[in-house]
């Protein structure tokens, strides 16, 4: 057997059949289930449960606390705030076995989502997106939109370096850390530099 190219922390449990990247970091008390793909660089918080066939990108942030049920991709460079909450099922009853019936969520590059959100299933985050803490994402998130609120609500956009955009009379807008620049075209912002 060849030696594991990550770390997990010793209370830390990994089950056969998944696949974990490079460099990656799982710490105390997480679970890593079968047949899941976790990318490389990522680094795994604490009490994080990964369910099958979940499937992380490189360089992905989990924060602790943090349940992924099956059906949920997260592209390259997510994060995940502390206590957020994905579902998989839309009506879900204990009494009713539905796990024919998960739905896919896709956290699309670059996206973050803060403490404590919840995602409803089969919905996706947009890319460079920014979910505020405490927020309930109910519908598709359009690529760099800011959302607050329950239910999510769109107040705005964001550069890739998370800065609220302003955009001027041009439909043009600057983000004050990377000089980034960004275009507004109907209801989606492309960055054009």
């Amino acid at each position: 057997m060849s030696t594991p190219t990550f770390f997990a922390h010793e209370t830390a449990v990994v089950d056969e059949g998944c696949t974990i990247g490079e460099g990656t970091k799982i710490w105390h008390f997480s679970h890593i289930m079968s047949d899941c793909k976790i990318g490389e660089r990522c680094n795994i918080g604490q009490n994080v449960v990964v369910s099958p066939q979940v499937v992380l990108g490189n360089n992905v942030k989990v924060q602790n606390n943090v349940s992924i049920y099956t059906g949920v991709i997260c592209e390259d460079d997510v994060f995940l705030g502390p206590s957020m909450v994905f579902t998989n099922i839309i009506n879900p009853r204990s009494a009713i076995i539905r796990r024919d019936s998960y739905q896919e969520t896709l956290v699309k590059e670059g996206a973050s989502v803060g403490a404590n959100a919840t995602i409803v299933c089969g919905n996706a985050l947009g890319r460079f997106c920014l979910i505020g803490a405490g927020a309930v994402v109910t519908k598709e998130v359009p690529d760099y939109a800011l959302i607050v609120g329950n239910p999510g609500r769109q107040i705005g956009w964001v550069s890739e370096y998370g800065h609220r955009l302003k955009f001027n009379e041009d439909h043009l807008a600057i983000c004050p850390e990377s000089g980034q620049e960004y275009k507004l075209e109907g209801n989606s912002v492309i960055r054009i530099k």
